[in-house]
């Protein structure tokens, strides 16, 4: 796909009436004077659809997602400068193959003693202190802290265990991604995912960004679905069929940028990754609860691989006592996007419908007092009964 610069400011002048775009008569200013008229300012090329891509400077992009979009950021995947003019983009996908997900979910007898061990307070102590950094934003100082305080925790817990291994994934801003690996008896791979950094939209560089929604939620819903799962004797030894890993992106408010990187990793190493559940916000209810409406957890269904999305409703079924309920949330909506992307299925399950889900997100009103950890139980149970069925499926 091409699209010029000019054709990219007119799309984002249509996009939003309060982004600046260059004049024309400034533009030639600019020329004669030997400038590029759209080099003020560091650009970005943003992708917020199959087939609309545009320009745009870090305001702008923060400007667009206060008005409700997301999109991936793939500045960086333009390696050619040559070529930036164009967007064409150096992206590496790997083949797409149909993945079999198992018809019905079986190891429920191995599963629901696990369940019972999973902690409401072992999630709210963590998320207090992961909540208690200024803001995880990924830029700066308070985002590299955090994500080493994360790792901390991640370490200790596959210690307690003795299994696994846990390693930072590193990028060119401040912040890492981590990736924690269980072993199986192939290098088939299920991924588990949440995102580790928190962003205020307003002043990303100065605000406080709580985030204890998003994704804070996602971050110790998983943690601690990683943290009983490894007390299962086969888990931990290695003897499920397939490799699990455990990720916790960064970056993700600047345009899927941790999530990026990494799978584009994985699709140039070649990866055999069957599958990739993301969980972001899995703790607001009283969306759902006001609207007079039950309880449940929302599952995506636009823009996500269509069997997995079926499995995981099989796996609601089974280990969660709430029902779901099928809700969309948008192109490049989470960190799953990525994985898509690079040919790989993907699934995302977020706290509700998509309409009923924390609006307080991306300000200093994103904080722990708002959340259910009841409600977050349901998500790690989830979390564990899938992680659980799927290292034990015999994928073809």
């Amino acid at each position: 796909m091409k699209l010029s610069i000019l054709s990219s400011c007119l799309a984002s002048a249509t996009l939003s009436h309060s982004i600046s775009i260059p004049s024309f008569s400034d533009g030639l200013d600019r020329l004669r004077s030997g400038q590029n008229p759209l080099a003020s300012q560091e650009r970005f090329l943003i992708e917020l659809g199959p087939e609309e891509r545009l320009w745009v400077t870090e305001d702008e992009k923060w400007e667009i997602r206060r008005s409700g979009r997301k999109f991936f950021d793939i500045t960086s995947s333009i390696s050619d400068l040559s070529r930036r003019e164009d967007g064409e983009e150096d992206i590496v996908r790997v083949e797409k193959e149909k993945v079999t997900y198992p018809d019905k979910t079986s190891h429920n007898e191995s599963v629901a003693p696990l369940l019972k061990n999973l902690d409401k307070d072992k999630m709210r102590e963590h998320l207090e202190t992961f909540t208690s950094f200024h803001t995880r934003y990924y830029k700066s100082d308070y985002g590299k802290k955090s994500s080493e305080w994360l790792l901390k925790q991640i370490n200790e817990t596959l210690a307690d265990a003795g299994a696994g291994f846990v390693q930072p994934f590193p990028h060119d801003w401040l912040q890492s991604s981590i990736i924690a690996t269980i072993p199986g008896k192939s290098e088939k791979t299920v991924v588990i995912g949440a995102h580790q950094d928190s962003i205020n939209l307003f002043l990303p560089s100065l605000l406080a960004a709580p985030g204890a929604d998003d994704d804070g939620s996602g971050t110790v819903t998983i943690l601690e679905a990683l943290r009983v799962l490894l007390q299962d004797k086969d888990i931990a030894q290695g003897k499920a069929e397939n490799t699990l890993e455990f990720h916790w992106y960064s970056a993700e408010e600047g345009g899927l940028l941790g999530s990026q990187a990494i799978f584009q990793a994985y699709a140039k190493e070649g990866r055999d990754i069957k599958a990739m559940l993301q969980q972001d916000m899995t703790g607001y209810t009283h969306g759902t609860i006001a609207a007079g409406e039950q309880e449940s957890v929302g599952v995506i269904t636009d823009f996500v691989d269509p069997g997995l999305t079926s499995f995981i409703k099989k796996v609601v079924g089974t280990y969660c006592t709430i029902p779901y309920v099928e809700t969309k949330c948008g192109y490049a909506c989470s960190d799953h996007a990525s994985a898509s992307k690079a040919g790989y299925p993907s699934a995302f399950v977020i706290e509700s419908d998509f309409k009923y889900s924390d609006k307080s997100i991306h300000t200093t009103e994103d904080t722990i007092e708002k959340l259910d950890f009841g409600h977050m139980l349901q998500h790690a149970r989830m979390t564990l009964g899938l992680a659980y069925e799927l290292a034990f499926a015999k994928f073809d």
